[in-house]
C-alpha cells in the first residue's frame, strides 16, 4: 500500500467493524482513481444534514458503479484563515473518520490546506484537483457550497465546469430542523448551552468526543477518584465542564461516570484534558480506544483554593451524576 494511504478500522459500538480507505496527500491520489462519485467539505461533526447528503453520494455511487469519496481538509479552512483565535471542533480528524466510516463511504481524501491552496482560483481547484487527480465523474454538494479564492466557486460555475471537463453536479437541498438549518454552527451552539438533547437531535446520535486513554499525574486517585485521561487533540473544545456521561468501548454497555473537560485550574494545569471518573470500575485500561458519550453537563469547571475543597466538590459531582444516569 502507498505510504500516503491507510486503512482505518474506527472504534465502532457493540464491536461492529467497518474500514475506510484514507489519502492523504495530493501526490498519493493519481493511480489511485479511475473515476469516482464525491463530495466536498469540513464535515465537523457528521450531522443529519452531512448524512442526507453522503446517503445521496453514496446511492449515486451505486448507481454508477464507482466509489464514494469526501474530499476534506486539514487543518479546516475556518481554521486557517482564524489566526489565532482557535474555533472549537465537534471533532478531530480521527473522530470525523470514525462516523464517516459508519456511513459505507469509500474513501476520504484529506488535502492539506495552506497558502497556496487558499490562493487556488476556483477553476484552477476545478482542474487540478477534481478532474487531474480525483478524476470524478459526479459531484455532490450542498446548496450552500463554497470555494476556491476568496470563495468565488459556487454551484453554477461548478456545472460550468462539468460540463467542461465531463462530470456532472448535483447539489442537495439544506436540512431543517425546528425552523432552523441544521449546521456544525448549531450543533456547538447547542453544546455551549449545555443542551445535550438538542445536539444529540441535531447529530442524529449523542454527542461524544473518543480518544486513548493515558497516563495521567494520579491527582485523582490520590483524592479517592481515579480517573481514564484522554488528550483531545484540538486546541479548543464544544464542550467544557463537569459531565455526567457514559463510556463506551471497554464493556458491552456504556460505563457510568462524571468527567471534567478542561485545564484543571486548581492544580495549574494549562492543557486541555478530558477526565473520566467511573462509577464501581477498577480495571486498567490504559491505551484503549474509548468514546465518552456527554449526557448532561452539571457545572463549569472552577478553581478552588485548596485540594479539600475540590475534593468534596468531586464527591457532590459524582453522587448528582450517578442519580442522574441511574434514571437515563
Amino acid at each position: 500500500m502507498n505510504a500516503n494511504m491507510s486503512i482505518i478500522n474506527p472504534l465502532i459500538r457493540d464491536k461492529i467493524i467497518v474500514t475506510i480507505q484514507i489519502i492523504r496527500h495530493r501526490s498519493a491520489s493519481t493511480p489511485h482513481h479511475q473515476g469516482c462519485v464525491a463530495t466536498i467539505g469540513n464535515f465537523d461533526g457528521v450531522h443529519r444534514g452531512h448524512q442526507a447528503l453522503l446517503a445521496q453520494l453514496i446511492q449515486r455511487s451505486h448507481e454508477m458503479n464507482l466509489p464514494s469519496l469526501v474530499l476534506t481538509f486539514e487543518p479546516q479552512p475556518a481554521e486557517y484563515f482564524a489566526w489565532g483565535a482557535p474555533i472549537a471542533r465537534l471533532t478531530r480528524f480521527r473522530e470525523k473518520v470514525h462516523y464517516l466510516a459508519q456511513t459505507g463511504l469509500d474513501k476520504v481524501w484529506v488535502l492539506r490546506f495552506d497558502a497556496s491552496l487558499a490562493a487556488l482560483a476556483a477553476d484552477e481547484f476545478v482542474k487540478k484537483i477534481l478532474v487531474d487527480q480525483l478524476n470524478i465523474k459526479h459531484l455532490v454538494i450542498g446548496d450552500d457550497f463554497r470555494f476556491g479564492h476568496r470563495r468565488q466557486g459556487n454551484l453554477a460555475l461548478l456545472k460550468s465546469e462539468g460540463e467542461r471537463w465531463g462530470f456532472s453536479v448535483e447539489n442537495m437541498p439544506t436540512v431543517w430542523m425546528d425552523g432552523d438549518r441544521v449546521s456544525s454552527t448549531r450543533v456547538r451552539q447547542a453544546l455551549s448551552e449545555a443542551d445535550p438533547a438538542l445536539a444529540e437531535r441535531l447529530l442524529g446520535r449523542p454527542y461524544c468526543m473518543l480518544g486513548r486513554v493515558v497516563y495521567g499525574n494520579q491527582l485523582g486517585r490520590l483524592l479517592g477518584f481515579p480517573t481514564a485521561n484522554i488528550y483531545l487533540h484540538r486546541q479548543e473544545t464544544a464542550v467544557k465542564g463537569i459531565y455526567a456521561v457514559r463510556l463506551h468501548g471497554i464493556a458491552k454497555t456504556g460505563l457510568p461516570g462524571v468527567a471534567n473537560v478542561g485545564t484543571r485550574p486548581t492544580v495549574g494545569g494549562t492543557r486541555i484534558l478530558l477526565e473520566v471518573h467511573l462509577f464501581d470500575f477498577a480495571e486498567t485500561i490504559y491505551g484503549r480506544q474509548v468514546e465518552v458519550e456527554f449526557c448532561k453537563k452539571l457545572r463549569d469547571e472552577e478553581r478552588f483554593d485548596n485540594l479539600d475543597l475540590l475534593k468534596d466538590q468531586m464527591v457532590i459531582d459524582a453522587a448528582e451524576a450517578r442519580a442522574y444516569l441511574n434514571n437515563f
